[in-house]
Order: C-alpha cells, then sequence, then structure tokens
C-alpha cells in the first residue's frame, strides 16, 4: 500500500524537485570542510567511542527530549534512555532558497500569513548537525551531571542511564549545562514508571493529529504551515482512558516524522494530550525530501522496532495500542500482539473516511483488518469510527484485568 500511494501521488518527483535545494552549501557550513570540521566528521563514525568528541558550545542548539524511566529487570535500579538532538543555530544552506524551494511546491507567496511559520518550521531541517558531539545534563538539578553522547551521524545521541529512586508516576526534570548563547529545549521531562501496571501506545498522524493525506504536498503544507489540529474527540477520549487507568501510566507517542519535528509535536502534545515520551524516527536530517520518504516508507517495521524497545523496558505493563487505518498501525500492531502474548491487551484502529485523501480504497477493507489481526481474539482489537465506541470497550478490557 506504502509503494502503491507513493506511485499514484508522484512522491519520487516532488522529492526529487527539493532535494536539489539541500545540495547548496552556504558559507555559513564552511567550517565543516576545515581541517578541524572535516576530523570531527570523520572521528564522528566512531560513533560513542569517539576519542576526541567536542562538547556543545555557545552557537549551538540543544534538544533534550522527554523520556520514560523503569527498573533494570536485573538490578531492580531505575534507568532512563536519553536521547539529546545536537546541531548547529546556522543553516547548513542559504534559507531563502530552502523556504522559497518549499514555498513554490505547495503555492506558498511571500506575502501569505503562513510564510514566516513555514519559515521557522523549516529551520531544524537545514541546521548543520552536530556529530561527535557531548552535552552535560543534571537530573532533577542533582550532582554529578551525567555525559550524553557522543552524537552519531545524524547527530543524535542515545545512552541508559541510571538515575536516582523516585516515586511510580513521579515526572522529574533534567537540564542541560551549556554555555551562554547555546540554545534548544534545555529541559527534559522523566516520567517513572514501575515495573507492572497499564500503558498506552498512541499514533500521531491522523490518529490524534489531523494530517488525512497521502499526497506529497498536503504533507508539505500540514508539517511546515497548517495549524495542527486534533482529531475530533480524541482529546476527551484520552482523558477518559487516563482517568481510567490511573495518572501513573507511562504514555508513549510513536510517530513516523523524523526528529526535525519534535519541538512541533511536543507543543500540540503538551495542549491537547497527556504526558508522555514521543517517539520519533532518527534519521531525515537536513533534508526536507527525506521527511517526506520517513512518513511514507518503512513504517511497519520501524513502529515494531520501537514497540519491542518499549517492552524490553517494561514488559509486565498491560498496553492499550491506538492507531488508524491510514498507514501500517493494523500491520504493526497485530505483529506485536503476536510476537509478545499478553502484552497487548487492547489495539483500537480509527477508521480514517476520507478515502480521497487517504489513497488506496483498501486501506478501509474489512479484508485488511480480519488480514492484520490474524489470530488475535476478536475482542481484542476494534476499528471504530468515533471515539465515544471505545468507552465501553476499554472499561470492560480493564475491569477484567485490573
Amino acid at each position: 500500500m506504502q509503494e502503491e500511494t507513493r506511485k499514484q501521488r508522484k512522491f519520487e518527483k516532488t522529492e526529487s524537485d527539493l532535494s536539489s535545494v539541500e545540495l547548496r552549501q552556504s558559507t555559513a557550513s564552511a567550517s565543516k570542510f576545515s581541517p578541524t570540521g572535516k576530523l570531527q566528521d570523520i572521528l564522528s563514525y566512531f560513533g560513542t567511542k569517539n576519542p576526541f568528541p567536542r562538547t556543545i558550545g555557545a552557537d549551538d542548539t540543544v534538544w533534550l527530549l522527554d523520556n520514560t524511566a523503569y527498573r533494570n529487570a536485573k538490578t531492580g535500579k531505575w534507568e532512563t534512555e536519553y536521547v539529546a538532538a545536537m546541531f548547529s543555530q546556522h543553516a547548513s544552506c542559504t534559507i531563502v532558497d530552502a523556504v522559497n524551494a518549499v514555498a513554490q511546491q505547495i503555492d506558498l507567496q511571500e506575502a501569505d500569513d503562513g510564510y514566516p511559520t513555514l519559515e521557522e518550521r523549516l529551520m531544524p531541517f537545514l541546521q548543520d548537525i552536530r556529530p561527535g558531539t557531548t552535552v552535560r545534563v543534571l537530573h532533577g538539578g542533582q550532582s554529578p551531571p551525567l555525559k550524553l553522547g557522543p552524537s552519531g551521524r545524524n547527530g543524535i545521541s542515545s545512552d541508559i542511564k541510571q538515575i536516582p529512586d523516585s516515586t511510580d508516576g513521579l515526572v522529574t526534570t533534567t537540564f542541560a549545562k551549556v554555555p551562554k548563547g547555546a540554545n534548544g529545549i534545555l529541559e527534559g521531562r522523566t516520567f517513572y514508571a514501575e515495573p507492572e501496571g497499564w500503558g498506552v501506545i498512541s499514533d500521531v498522524d491522523d490518529t490524534i493529529k489531523v494530517t488525512q493525506t497521502s499526497d506529497p504536498i498536503g504533507i508539505l503544507r500540514s508539517t511546515f504551515v497548517d495549524t495542527p489540529e486534533v482529531c475530533e474527540g480524541m482529546p476527551e477520549l484520552y482523558q477518559r482512558i487516563q482517568a481510567l487507568i490511573k495518572e501513573t501510566s507511562p504514555w508513549f507517542y510513536l510517530s513516523a516524522s523524523p526528529y526535525n519535528l519534535y519541538p512541533f509535536l511536543r507543543d500540540f502534545r503538551q495542549r491537547h494530550f497527556p504526558h508522555g515520551t514521543i517517539v520519533l524516527r532518527d534519521s531525515s536530517w537536513m533534508s526536507i525530501a527525506g521527511l517526506l520518504q520517513t512518513l511514507t516508507l518503512g513504517t511497519e517495521d520501524y513502529k515494531v522496532d520501537r514497540m519491542e524497545k518499549i517492552h524490553s523496558w517494561l514488559p509486565k505493563r498491560k498496553m492499550i495500542v491506538i492507531g488508524d487505518s491510514t498507514q501500517s498501525d493494523p500491520e504493526a500492531y497485530g505483529e506485536i500482539y503476536r510476537k509478545f502474548p499478553g502484552w497487548v491487551k487492547l489495539i483500537l484502529i480509527r477508521k480514517v473516511e476520507d478515502i480521497a485523501a487517504i489513497g488506496i480504497e483498501g486501506k478501509n477493507e474489512p479484508q485488511r483488518f480480519e488480514d492484520a489481526f490474524k489470530d488475535i481474539p476478536r475482542e481484542a482489537w476494534h476499528v471504530f469510527h468515533s471515539p465515544a465506541e471505545c468507552d465501553e470497550i476499554i472499561q470492560r478490557v480493564v475491569a477484567k484485568d485490573p
């Protein structure tokens, strides 16, 4: 379905039109080609074993992503995966060229109200990444600091760190120690989750946030210009779920979007939905064409891989997983249900009705869902039109396994 949708909607042409912009480097990124810059670039191939990492500088940007703490199954100690994105405040190409290229694709004029929004949201795709870079953080403001990184080739670091004891459901803030001038999301929130209880894994696009397009131009417009809208009834449904399974339950928001969109999605989640860890793809930095690819290629394998990681953290939790029919959520959730028997207690799939917008008509055919949920008990999955349909089902599942 993904391949057929991309073919029908001519994704490759749009990606080709956009890719040429990102090859024209500006003088702002000239340091990358200096002897020091070349050395750092080569050393970044070593990843966490980089012998000479650089530290965050005054002209850098750091994003600390919210995360979820869990108890190590062997030691019983609390630990969490810290993910940080590090890049330069400078753009890797001439900003006006990139903005105009996207504006031309979506038929947006410089005088239009959405033009400043386009420039703001596009900037994280244009900034030079900072591979081989470290940053120190204070969990709960406490010393000694934890060192995160070095970052990999994509400017992203991922570190499992042991952290102080706390209480189930408590949220603790981690602060980045950076020199004056550095900016970004310098505070990340850690949610503590004991091994047992409930949890929720939710898709983002067309599950909680309206996208409702498989057209490349529509995706660009909804990502870079449009004010994000909630899917009708979903904030209220998530509030009811949270009240039913207790506020000590962890939430995970699993999206095929690249990390470049983290601030945009984090702000959206904070306004409308329960606190939770946003899990994004760690590819396609400095690539607008890559954004379209990550949203439309390999989404099933990616989501299965990330849910396997969540299972490794919280294998005894009882999970409710929520998605939609526009991409590969049914297939990914079905695979996880069969792979880890007893972990997923309920699968909810929002049926997106506008077939003209989502592409292939077969996405909503009953046989698709029967195939995706083969060998899964019928009471364990439900395809819904209105979120209100889910209330009784969720109450029954939670009451059966309190």
